[in-house]
């Protein structure tokens, strides 16, 4: 098991606990394997505690003011894309994502290190932010916690918490328009900028087709008008982009369900389906438990549990629920479906698929033949009588039996679509308690899943399946799994069908 980070000082192991869930579940992101993960976050992690201290270090006497940076977690965000690229550079590429190698050689990736006017408009605005600004901005935008929470973490009131979040919103609006403005943009691109700031300011206001053309081809433009845009849900999307690069959405959706996942959705004053914040109790048991970590980090076994919340886990040790991590050095427990390949016999936490197929001789499931209810005798569906009969009495009219109801139903939402892209998530409800899950669907237009978090992935043709991680192959029944993915597509993009949970089908609407 790799060795992690050795906190130093109490400043340094509260960074620990706030920030190392957030570095292992974007590491995971950025390689193959586990292993990889944790030795990736480990190094990243180690690199941005000196930015920090550097920053520190560099604080003006006298003010109280720290000089110009990015909120912890952003910043070691950050750090992980750096060491990623550092990993490229000395021919340890091969332990990286593919698509990830294909970005760090991109001219998109290039723009971080280059002229700062011409980084991304986001990354520079949340550099403009005083510290607790830029904190209170990400945590509660990107790390999708709960006001509240947010506020006690800060120490801020929560009964003013969500004015502050809508000053700071704002603030972070006019840093970015700046900044655009900032920029080296062409004529063009500058003739718009007075329009995209009014268009970007009311959610009633329409795009005139020019502007919508100019920003569909453009760029700058395109990533100027989702920082601006405080409406309709993309600032976090904006933030990601511009802080982090490749793998925002997947990060975002991760840090969305690993939220849920550790303030217990469901419970009284959960977070459920409307967005509402976590009960008090919840809250104050999640704050205690973050300041108890500092504690419990010199022992080694803290540091083990640490790791194994994410795709480092040893066979045999338990999951966490509150984990955001893929195990992607996990063997699948089930192989995937496809033409040929039956289910297997006896899927951990599947009922088996016998009891729901009519026997051999005709009778409804579940029956046998010294059933009380049918007997040996009673078949409800008898033979007809033979053809050339010439009896008057009249065969017993048939009977079918019921159909079963649907051990599942399947919900597929498709969140963003792009000309050659699309992120959806796929969210199956069981009717029955699973111990482990295998959710496999078809797609009829040639679209090929590129990344999924929350669940792995494996693709013959056009069949998909999906397999849980550690912390998510347990579900209650009644309960939900979900887990998103982007993939690609070409001319069509048709829902998925033939979505099946164990290998039996569900119901889908």
């Amino acid at each position: 098991m790799p060795d992690l980070p050795a906190p130093q000082d109490a400043t340094e192991a509260a960074l620990f606990s706030e920030c190392w869930d957030a570095v292992l579940s974007y590491a995971d992101l950025c390689t193959a394997g586990s292993t990889a993960a944790a030795q990736l976050a480990r190094e990243a992690f180690a690199h941005g505690i000196r930015a920090v201290r550097e920053a520190e270090a560099s604080t003006v006497r006298g003010t109280g003011r720290r000089s110009s940076r990015l909120p912890r977690i952003p910043l070691l965000l950050a750090a992980v894309r750096t060491t990623a690229a550092d990993w490229e550079d000395i021919g340890q590429g091969h332990r990286l994502d593919p698509d990830l190698r294909l970005w760090l050689h991109s001219d998109k990736a290039a723009r971080y290190t280059g002229p700062p006017l011409s980084r991304p408009i986001a990354l520079r605005g949340l550099r403009d932010l005083q510290q607790a600004d830029a904190e209170l901005l990400w945590l509660a935008e990107a790390e999708s916690l709960p006001l509240p929470l947010v506020a006690r973490r800060l120490g801020l009131d929560p009964a003013t918490a969500a004015d502050e979040l809508a000053q700071v919103r704002r603030l972070f609006r006019d840093r970015c328009h700046r900044n655009h403005l900032d920029s080296p943009m062409d004529a063009e691109c500058r003739s718009y900028a007075r329009l995209l700031d009014a268009v970007t300011r009311s959610p009633a206001a329409d795009t005139p087709d020019d502007l919508s053309r100019h920003l569909a081809v453009c760029v700058q433009c395109a990533e100027a008008a989702s920082c601006l845009r405080l409406h309709g849900g993309g600032l976090p999307v904006a933030l990601t982009g511009g802080i982090i690069g490749w793998g925002g959405l997947a990060y975002l959706e991760r840090r969305r369900r690993a939220a849920e996942a550790r303030l217990g959705p469901g419970r009284p004053d959960g977070p459920g389906a409307d967005g509402a914040p976590a009960g008090a109790s919840d809250r104050a048991r999640v704050v205690r438990n973050r300041l108890m970590v500092a504690a419990v980090l010199v022992s080694g076994i803290a540091l083990a549990v640490s790791l194994t919340q994410f795709g480092g886990a040893e066979k045999g040790s338990a999951a966490r629920p509150d984990a955001d991590r893929r195990a992607v050095a996990d063997p699948d427990p089930y192989p995937p479906e496809g033409p040929g390949v039956a289910p297997p016999a006896s899927a951990p936490g599947a009922a088996s698929t016998d009891a729901h197929e009519p026997s051999a001789d005709g009778r409804a499931p579940g029956r046998s033949a010294t059933d009380p209810d049918t007997g040996p005798h009673s078949d409800p569906d008898p033979d007809p009588e033979p053809q050339g009969s010439t009896s008057a009495t009249a065969s017993p009219p048939r009977t079918t039996a019921p159909a079963e109801p649907a051990v599942c139903h399947a919900t597929y939402d498709l969140g963003n679509q792009w000309p050659d892209g699309f992120q959806a998530t796929l969210t199956v409800t069981t009717a029955e308690p699973l111990e482990s899950w295998r959710v496999a669907f078809t797609f009829r237009d040639g679209q090929r899943v590129t990344q999924m978090w929350d669940a792995r992935a494996s693709q013959q043709g056009s069949r998909v399946t999906a397999t849980p991680a550690d912390y998510n192959k347990r579900v209650p029944a009644g309960g939900k799994l979900a887990f998103g993915f982007l993939a690609s597509w070409t001319g069509e993009n048709s829902p998925p069908t033939d979505v099946t949970l164990n290998g039996r089908s569900c119901a889908s609407g």
